[in-house]
């Protein structure tokens, strides 16, 4: 059985009116972790539309790793532009909830018994209390995005907000968010509200300035990884959070994952 999961739905982009190309946690998780270690022992598990599903799955699966696709109702569409580091989002399309059913079926066929799942919820909606809950009942530990906790699951202008019900926090390890996730989700950035969330391993990303990490009894400052020239910091986020969990895995402290989760970053976003 594979040593980590990385489960959900896949999404097609338009940035700044261009093609639709693939995009969601999954995608570019599996993008990074390509560039870290090839050989990684992990399987991506992902739904969209059958009708998209060649748009999207082949060029999943040339990042080497085994891939498990359900065919879902829906495929989440996003379109979004930058006006400077602002990202101007939108949701044109909601994805399939997943939901216990999924867990206790292929889901679990697919992941068996590893040790870490990256849950990559695009909205709020993706991925329900009880479904975190049916995961961590089979012993796995979950990693996730803020994104996935504050995001509406409305079409139209992406709104977010820190109403996510706090049982949910209780299933999650590990949790990267930014400052404004932090602010709906706890209401501050600093170490107090961060411990605030009762989640064992808290890395707050804040861009420039770092990463600020909470762990157990020991709070870390990592310096950020300058980039010169421009940067295309579209899936930025989940890559951060691949590079920080496969260090992690691989014995790392969290401070020691921080930081190579910021250089790799640092890498993958230059143009």
């Amino acid at each position: 059985m594979p040593a980590a999961a990385i489960i959900g739905n896949l999404a097609l982009d338009v940035v700044a009116g261009a093609a639709e190309r693939p995009g969601g946690a999954v995608w570019y998780c599996a993008r990074a972790l390509s560039q870290i270690d090839a050989d990684a022992d992990v399987v991506l598990v992902c739904r969209s539309a059958a009708g998209d599903r060649d748009a999207i799955v082949p060029g999943l699966e040339r990042f080497g790793f085994p891939v498990v696709w359900q065919e879902a109702e829906h495929t989440m569409r996003f379109s979004f532009h930058y006006e400077g580091d602002r990202r101007i989002m939108q949701i044109d399309q909601l994805a399939d909830v997943w939901t216990t059913a999924d867990v206790d079926g292929w889901v679990q066929d697919a992941i068996g018994d590893a040790p870490w799942v990256i849950v990559g919820a695009l909205s709020r909606a993706d991925f329900p209390l009880e479904t975190l809950a049916a995961l961590t009942e089979r012993g796995h530990r979950l990693i996730l995005d803020a994104q996935g906790l504050v995001r509406h699951a409305r079409v139209g202008p992406l709104e977010s907000d820190g109403g996510v019900d706090h049982e949910v926090l209780r299933h999650i390890t590990a949790l990267k968010l930014n400052d404004e996730e932090a602010e709906l989700l706890c209401g501050g950035t600093d170490e107090e509200a961060l411990r605030s969330l009762g989640i064992p391993e808290v890395v707050l990303t804040l861009g420039s300035d770092g990463a600020l990490i909470v762990s157990g009894n020991t709070t870390t400052r990592v310096d950020a990884v300058p980039v010169e020239g421009d940067v295309d910091p579209t899936g930025a986020g989940d890559s951060f959070l691949l590079a920080y969990l496969h260090a992690r895995q691989g014995g790392a402290s969290p401070h020691e994952a921080g930081q190579r989760a910021s250089r790799f970053v640092s890498t993958i976003i230059a143009r």
